[in-house]
């Protein structure tokens, strides 16, 4: 009896123990959480949590989400890397995802991942790296289980270095050509050398060298435990899960995650040297670049996120109204953009940049541009620092936040873990619109840096710089650097010019009306009218809750498709237009307006889109201008130039992006190659594009949208407009939609010469015709094999860093493309490893069981099926939907269904159609060696068009 008491009290003692701890336990729970401050017209539910290791998390729960998203982000980045082991970040990105204690097979996350219609990568910045996926809503917890391993108990498989860094050097070897990467790299090479920005960031062969007296895996293993800690992490995760189910799923999968209390890594020193400046670069460029660029070093903005005074001042340098630095360096031909903002900011230092893409008269001016710039700055300094410019952005800012777009899961997740970072908890969700308060002081403290004496002046062209300029290691980019130098003052041309500068008046675009229609959202377009040569689509919606409208118009014409001149001069149309249109539109684009006209196949498109308040007059404007355009001689010269250097710029992409451009410019009825649209170009005169203009609109084949917070009546008015101001004079025109040529039977083969020392591989296998049952037999293979293909050729075969297989559906005509591109590999070693591959994976789907399948197809179900977040989407949608005159607008759906119906008998013989018996393939392969396959290419646009 006396033991029996005992044990009773011993678990009475035990119990109540129990029950303080989970009283304890609820307690910290609830004290350790806070919810964010969101905008009053968001859904979403929001939880900010601290796990016990010191990870910060923020719980998203979107009931009417069908996709869910996860990011995790390290505040740890190549500036981490040590010394002579440039890249060892980048690396460990790559190796975290290759194999967990609790899911060893390296290509197990991946797959699970795929095969569940999600996404996944992760990329390594100077100061984080942010590893992130997407994923069916009800397959999120598992995936997080997968997600949590990498961070807390990542094998770093012996046998799997090499390989990895073979692929981490395959990604370098891509970048080589570059432009972007190559002025980086130039960067890097003349800041500060005690500053770990100056470092190598991406990794190669020799970088990651792996021998027994240096162990890659030894030092990979010493930097994850020297620098990744849980208490430097944030995760943000998404889903329609309860906030205490999401939390459920959360806390014991990453609270296991080690806590080695680390602390970020600071970076004090100056990024450019002491007397480094006032400084003038010069950058080879491979492609036709003329790019000016002004560099100020300023402190870092990160704790000013909620006054924004970089945000003020950048919007006065870059804005583009009248009497605008850039509306006058336009006006006078010598530039054709400009923009200002923020350079990396390391946490100490920044920079406010500014980049201007200049006209071949603009580069032979630069001194007076630069001169130009200062007398903008000055004037800036001296009149612009005013309230009711503060109290602008602040409003618009207000109303961007109250009615801000759904991003998708996956954009929000990265987000919010990158932003998490370095904002308080409960500004975490209006961060990027908070304006606080008028600061004068902080916006003068700016701009006394951005001075002559405080700039770095950089050229970036292809002029080719003399054999004694400098180089910069890993990328061979030739520079020169001029110390203390005299910034230029400019002649008594730029200083008339300055007479014309002036700062922006008040918006009047600024919208009043922001009420949002009452009653229902019509299900999908209904056609309004057809009369006077104008189609009108009608589509009520505010489902999205915001005050905003889109009005789509095309203009098709035969005088766009009977040759690539009419191409080229509806391009150049297109571009005049724009550049008339925009000093008086920009401030419609700061008030939540947007407009955009745009050339394709079959004429040109107007797009407006925003706030409906003032929609109409930002509508009208547009096509009264394209109704009697300016066309000057200097516009035209400049306009036809720009393209001219744009498809020249084509000819230097990378390898698999030039053989994708010859598949889609040689098969595509009505398309041109680029050669033909710059022999057109190149035969043009000012006067051509004149006639063509005037004659635009005499036989045209018109079709509107109208969809959002917009009434019936407004579509009417918007109708009349448009004949009214367009299409009073116009006549009917039937303008057929282009169609893709169909491959002749078996295999057909291009070479493409292209200056790149990487071998591109593109294989690109066609469907017999356009029904939805075809297109759901290529959309289920590409799901099939992707996964299995990027395995084989990219992981296990280590043929190059771009490796993936798409489906490469164009104008519904269903395919499958292939694509490698590859630093050391022959195009024939590409063909047998892909030829080996598809042999051995036929077994593969014949062993597949029902249930694996099955998930399959609803991977690609839900992607096809993925909701619709914003009013763009489905205005596009719909848009797409007229143009093929699909107008039960019910594609989506009856290609989901098809989808559901394909056997696998039908997938299969579609396997052997595409990628084993070759039949209706076409395998276009580069190299620099190469000559191409001209006659080929002219053999295969004589096709007819695939089946409908």
């Amino acid at each position: 009896m006396a033991n029996h008491s005992v044990a009773r009290l011993m678990f009475t003692w035990l119990a109540t123990l129990l029950a303080l701890l989970a009283i304890s336990t609820a307690q910290a729970a609830t004290e350790d959480r806070l919810e964010p401050i969101k905008s009053p017209a968001d859904s979403n539910e929001y939880r900010y949590l601290s796990l016990d290791n010191g990870l910060e998390v923020l719980l998203v729960s979107d009931p009417d989400a069908d996709k869910a998203a996860a990011s995790l982000n390290v505040a740890v980045g190549s500036g981490n890397n040590p010394a002579g082991r440039e890249g060892l970040a980048h690396f460990l990105e790559h190796m975290l995802f290759l194999g967990t204690e609790k899911y060893p097979d390296p290509g197990e996350y991946q797959q699970f991942i795929r095969s569940h219609g999600g996404t996944h990568n992760a990329f390594t910045a100077f100061q984080d790296t942010n590893y992130f996926f997407d994923i069916q809503a009800q397959h999120l917890e598992p995936a997080l289980d997968r997600f949590a391993q990498q961070f807390a108990a990542p094998l770093f498989t012996a046998d799997l270095v090499d390989r990895e860094r073979n692929a981490v050097h395959s990604e370098y070897s891509a970048s080589l050509k570059e432009d972007g990467r190559r002025y980086f790299s130039v960067r890097k090479a003349i800041s500060n050398p005690d500053h770990a920005f100056s470092q190598f960031s991406v990794g190669n062969l020799i970088t990651l060298d792996n021998t027994d007296e240096r162990r890659l895996r030894d030092d990979l293993i010493e930097f994850w435990e020297n620098e990744y800690s849980a208490n430097l992490m944030t995760l943000a995760v998404y889903g329609p899960q309860s906030l205490d189910e999401l939390e459920a799923m959360v806390r014991p999968r990453f609270s296991v995650i080690e806590n080695r209390n680390l602390e970020v890594r600071e970076h004090p020193q100056p990024v450019f040297d002491k007397d480094a400046l006032p400084a003038r670069l010069q950058v080879q460029t491979i492609k036709d670049i003329k790019q000016l660029q002004l560099v100020f070093p300023i402190p870092s903005q990160q704790e000013n996120y909620r006054t924004k005074p970089l945000h003020y001042v950048a919007s006065l340098l870059g804005h583009e109204g009248p009497g605008s630095l850039f509306d006058v360096l336009k006006r006078k031909g010598w530039v054709e953009s400009l923009s200002a903002g923020s350079g990396t900011d390391t946490g100490h230092h920044s920079s406010l940049e500014l980049s201007m893409a200049l006209t071949d008269d603009g580069l032979d001016h630069q001194e007076d541009i630069i001169a130009l710039t200062f007398d903008y700055i000055d004037l800036v300094r001296t009149e612009g620092i005013d309230r009711f410019r503060f109290e602008e952005d602040r409003q618009l800012s207000e109303i961007d936040f109250r009615y801000q777009q759904r991003p998708e899961p996956l954009h929000l997740a990265m987000r919010l873990s990158m932003e998490m970072q370095e904002v308080a908890p409960e500004d975490v969700l209006r961060a990027r619109w908070m304006m606080t308060e008028y600061a004068p002081n902080q916006y003068r403290d700016l701009l006394s840096r951005l001075t002559p004496e405080n700039v770095l002046i950089t050229l970036r062209t292809n002029e080719p710089l003399p054999e004694s300029a400098s180089e910069t290691p890993w990328y061979d980019t030739p520079y020169l650097l001029k110390k203390n130098i005299s910034v230029p003052q400019g002649d008594s041309q730029a200083e008339s010019l300055a007479g014309q500068l002036a700062l922006p008046e008040e918006n009047p675009f600024i919208p009043d009306d922001l009420s949002v229609l009452e009653g229902p959202s019509l299900e999908q377009p209904e056609k309004l009218a057809t009369r006077a040569n104008l189609e009108l689509w009608y589509a009520r919606d505010t489902r999205f809750g915001r005050p905003e409208a889109n009005i789509f118009l095309s203009l098709r014409s035969p005088m766009t498709t009977e040759s690539p001149r009419g191409q080229v001069l509806t391009h150049l149309l297109a571009d005049a237009v724009s550049v008339e249109l925009n000093p008086w539109a920009y401030p419609a684009r700061m008030a939540g307006l947007d407009y955009r006209v745009y050339p394709h196949l079959r004429g040109l498109t107007i797009r407006t889109g925003g706030y409906h308040d003032r929609l109409p007059v930002l509508m009208n404007r547009v096509m009264s201008t394209l109704a009697d355009p300016v066309i000057s001689e200097q516009r035209f010269r400049i306009a036809r130039q720009q393209l001219m250097d744009s498809l020249r710029n084509r000819l230097q992409d990378k390898p698999v992006a030039q053989a994708a451009s010859l598949v889609q410019d040689t098969l595509i009825l009505g398309a041109w190659t680029t050669e033909e649209k710059l022999a057109a170009a190149e035969a043009l005169t000012v006067d051509d594009l004149r006639a063509f203009a005037e004659a635009f609109n005499e036989e045209v084949d018109a079709v509107m949208l109208v969809h959002g917070n917009a009434t019936r009546a407004f579509a009417l008015n918007t109708a009349g407009q448009a004949r009214a101001t367009l299409l009073h004079n116009s006549q009917a025109a039937t303008v057929n939609r282009s169609q893709v040529r169909d491959l002749p039977e078996g295999q057909t083969g291009i070479q493409l010469q292209v200056p790149h020392p990487d071998t591109g591989y593109l294989r690109y296998s066609q469907g017999a015709d356009t029904s939805f049952a075809e297109r759901a037999r290529y959309r289920l293979l590409a799901q099939v094999i992707s996964g299995a293909f990027y395995e084989e050729l990219r992981t296990k075969r280590q043929l190059g860093y771009i490796v993936y297989a798409t489906p490469f559906e164009m104008l519904e005509t269903p395919a499958i493309g292939l694509v490698v591109q590859s630093p050391e590999a022959s195009a024939e070693i590409i063909d047998q490893a892909v030829a080996d591959f598809a042999a051995s994976f036929r077994e593969h789907i014949e062993g597949m069981d029902d249930s694996a399948l099955e998930r399959e197809r609803q991977a690609v179900i839900s992607k096809l099926k993925e909701q619709e977040r914003t009013l763009s989407e489905v205005s596009e949608r719909y848009w797409r939907e007229i143009d093929r005159q699909a107008t039960d607008f019910d594609s989506k759906e009856q290609l989901a269904a098809a989808v559901a119906q394909v056997s696998r008998e039908q997938l299969l013989a579609t396997f052997d159609h595409a990628l084993a018996e070759l039949d209706s393939s076409l395998l276009v392969v580069t190299g620099s060696e190469l000559e191409t396959s001209e006659e080929t290419i002219n053999t295969l646009r004589n096709q007819p068009p695939v089946k409908d």
